[in-house]
């Protein structure tokens, strides 16, 4: 495999960083010292200041949706480690609003740690902090995995949603509630045909038969509990689709929005083949399909697949949902 293109691997955050703040200069401000991107325009009738992060590797996660009309702040990591708990704290000193800050946090060990001292430090500076913990990836839902579902794609949908309803001035307990209740409406789902390879060395991270696919692959690797032929599109996404709606449960004629998301070298025509698929599926199904969300958003490196992510929608969450925002990686 081809070798990464970047100074040196252990640099290559920290230049994507400088890079990413000199590209859009009217959005954001990288703050080296402190560990954070800080968005520069904001709605003046936000109460409480919104942020999440999480490790690098799934750009634009989280740094490209810091901006008007979704979060405050984002803390990267290195890549797929967790921010230090000083970053998550100093970004939430900056961003925190006079009813406080709310972190939107993964479903990782080490975010869930990090994220938690800072809130500690925070509240005993007397400023009000909650957390949504975003986890949505139904792969991980088993009495194995100890942690639970990991935090994946809806992550995009949440910050994009509750970003709007911060801008229309909601508290900090409400936004709170609001977002638990949005991660219980969201489930996502992941295949790959490649895993992505390291940037030190270029090596795939795990091998995957030929004709195979991963089947509950994770954004930092994380393989599945099985593999399954790769299959013509139309198969693949009737399993993933019915698997989605079968933990969500929706009701005939109920709505969703939808995520399709490259998780880094699949390409765009793929994507919109994917789109058109699931479209189809969910026609039959009576399933409404308010809104689809169609590129690359929360990726893993250079892995070669796809998520789907569904969350149940009514009214209020569309108008959330086309609210304006402006930020570096959404332009609405």
């Amino acid at each position: 495999m081809a070798p990464y293109f970047a100074r040196a691997p252990e640099s290559l955050v920290s230049d994507a960083l400088e890079g990413f703040a000199r590209a859009h200069p009217d959005l954001v401000e990288h703050d080296a010292e402190g560990g954070f991107v800080r968005a520069l325009r904001g709605s003046p009738d936000r109460r409480v200041g919104l942020l999440s992060g999480g490790g690098s590797g799934h750009e634009p996660l989280h740094i490209g949706f810091v901006g008007a009309g979704m979060l405050d702040a984002a803390t990267p990591g290195m890549i797929f480690t967790s921010p230090h708990n000083r970053q998550v704290f100093a970004a939430s000193r900056a961003v925190a609003r006079r009813d406080g800050v709310l972190h939107l946090v993964k479903n990782y060990t080490g975010d869930k740690i990090n994220f938690g001292i800072a809130a500690e430090r925070l509240a005993d500076e007397g400023i009000p902090v909650a957390r949504v913990l975003i986890d949505d990836d139904i792969a991980s839902e088993s009495e194995d995995i100890a942690v639970g579902r990991r935090g994946t794609g809806a992550t995009v949908l949440i910050e994009k949603i509750l970003g709007a309803a911060a801008d229309a001035g909601a508290g900090l307990a409400d936004l709170a509630d609001l977002g638990t209740s949005l991660t219980g409406r969201s489930r996502s789902l992941a295949v790959a045909s490649a895993a992505h390879t390291a940037p030190a060395d270029g090596r795939p991270a795990f091998d995957i038969p030929g004709g195979r696919l991963e089947f509950g692959v994770g954004i930092h690797g994380e393989r599945a509990d099985r593999t399954v032929a790769h299959e013509p599109l139309d198969a693949l996404l009737e399993t993933m689709t019915d698997t989605l709606l079968g933990t969500l449960a929706p009701g005939r004629g109920d709505s969703v929005i939808a995520l399709v998301n490259g998780l880094g070298s699949v390409t765009g025509l793929e994507l919109y083949a994917v789109a058109r698929e699931l479209g189809r599926l969910l026609d039959r199904r009576g399933v409404e399909l308010r809104r689809s969300l169609v590129g690359h958003f929360v990726t893993a490196l250079d892995m070669r697949g796809f998520s789907l992510t569904l969350l149940l929608a009514d009214d209020a969450i569309t108008d959330w949902y086309d609210a304006p925002a402006h930020t570096p990686a959404w332009r609405r």
